[in-house]
């Protein structure tokens, strides 16, 4: 028994970013991309691995060799407008898409719940969802308040989540019998199309490693390494515990691929595939309903994962870029981090009962997320290049080389992301309205008709 808790306290922190990393999100790409192109983008998955094994294995050693937290360092060498930006897009980036994790973790119970019947109307069972939600939030600031040492038992449920997790869905892999020879080929780098390649392949291919190489848990761990207590004594086991976290982060979502690739490919259209619940959905008959249901545990497992670490990320952020403190069981972070579950299920319970329209919201994350993904990744290269800390512990090379190829990710996809909001605010809200008039006699004038005014104008 006791050798066992040794061997677990040498793992945590990484294994913390990856079940954060791994939601319902990562499930559903995931799973769409195995439907459209089989397993041919499986060495996408091993690439965003590398990257993200580099940004976070540097983040830990900075965890463990600083004096002050990231936000802190950057505050007393940059000034504390610069850690504030970052505390303040990091939360925002959390407040809107915590949303969407409050409506995965319902939509991963949705094949449990009770569904819309003749007794049961859909506004019913709405309320059932919201005060579903409600509960689940209301136990987390319990647990956030109630509860001492708040890393380890956030550890301890992590570790357990990532394990359902990967006994879930490699049951499933189990089941679905994937090709050994395909697997083999999809660890050969290509790109589906050949010569003839099309914007959807190559979206595809940055959505992938997007939902792998996550820069801002990868700055998280930074903290969490903080909160572990570990130093300069612990790089070689804080080094093992990235590379384990790390790794299963990618094998878990190349089983999910693979399960996908074996059952989906040419058989079903990707685009039935809009939420994690459409996945099991179609796994179900194939595989059976206990099957089906460990596909379930295993994307719940994600989706509280997400639910819970996310918020903690915005309010632990948040409260650091103050200068308010930055663990969990201080006054300031609790209180952020209250504030970006409440946010979060506020706008959640918003569109579950009023049937709202997220689109601004998903503009406001997005435009969030381009400004923070370069600033994570340029804050993690200046503290590890900086001639302060190089003279302390200087970064292997092959860590400073992985960041470097990070950081020239995520600003291609802060371009390609900056596209997107200008094309969803141009067709959204600038896009004049196309409103239909009734046919109606125009009657006869003495005078000539004034110029038509704009059609936004007269718009009610």
């Amino acid at each position: 028994m006791q050798g066992s808790r040794k061997v677990l306290s040498r793992f945590g922190p990484a294994i913390i970013v990856a079940a954060v990393v791994l939601g319902p999100g990562s499930i559903l790409t995931s799973s769409k991309v195995g439907c459209e192109f089989g397993y041919s983008l499986i060495w996408v998955i091993l690439a965003a691995g590398l990257l993200m094994i580099g940004a976070t294995a540097l983040s830990a050693r900075l965890g463990a060799t600083l004096d002050h937290t990231p936000c802190q360092e950057l505050a007393k060498s940059l000034g504390r407008p610069v850690s504030v930006f970052i505390g303040a897009v990091l939360f925002f980036v959390v407040a809107a898409f915590q949303s969407s994790n409050n409506i995965a973790v319902v939509a991963a119970l949705d094949p449990l719940l009770p569904q819309e019947s003749e007794t049961l109307s859909a506004g019913q069972l709405n309320a059932m969802k919201a005060g579903l939600l409600i509960l689940l939030n209301l136990v987390v600031v319990a647990a956030l308040y109630g509860l001492s040492k708040l890393y380890q038992r956030l550890e301890q449920l992590m570790i357990s989540l990532m394990l359902l997790m990967i006994i879930g869905f490699g049951i499933n892999l189990l089941f679905a019998r994937p090709s050994p020879v395909g697997i083999a080929q999809g660890l050969i780098p290509s790109i589906p199309g050949g010569s003839d390649v099309s914007s959807e392949s190559l979206l595809a291919v940055l959505g992938l490693i997007g939902t792998t190489f996550s820069i801002a848990g990868a700055f998280y761990q930074a903290y969490l390494v903080k909160e572990k207590g570990w130093t300069k004594n612990e790089l070689n086991i804080g080094l093992m515990d990235t590379i384990t976290g790390i790794t299963a982060l990618g094998l878990t979502t190349i089983m999910i691929m693979s399960t996908s690739a074996a059952v989906l490919h040419g058989k079903i259209d990707p685009s039935q595939l809009q939420s994690v619940t459409d996945v099991a959905k179609q796994l179900q008959p194939l595989f059976g309903e206990w099957a089906a249901y460990l596909f379930v545990a295993g994307i719940f497992a994600g989706a509280f994962s997400s639910f819970f670490v996310n918020a903690t990320i915005g309010g632990v952020l948040l409260s650091d870029g103050l200068g308010l403190g930055a663990s969990l069981d201080q006054k300031w972070p609790k209180l952020f981090t209250v504030l970006a579950l409440t946010a979060g299920m506020a706008v959640a319970l918003a569109m579950v009962l009023a049937d709202w329209n997220r689109v601004a919201l998903i503009i406001v994350a997005q435009a969030m997320t381009v400004l923070g993904g370069p600033v994570l990744a340029a804050s993690l290269l200046y503290l590890a290049l900086s001639k302060g800390y190089r003279e302390r512990v200087k970064a292997p090379a092959w860590m400073v080389t992985l960041m470097i190829l990070g950081f020239i990710f995520v600003s291609i996809v802060a371009v390609q992301t900056a596209r997107n909001v200008a094309q969803k605010v141009q067709t959204e809200f600038l896009s004049p309205a196309v409103v239909e008039e009734p046919e109606v006699e125009e009657p006869q004038l003495e005078q000539p008709l004034l110029p038509t005014p704009d059609p936004v104008g007269t718009t009610e």
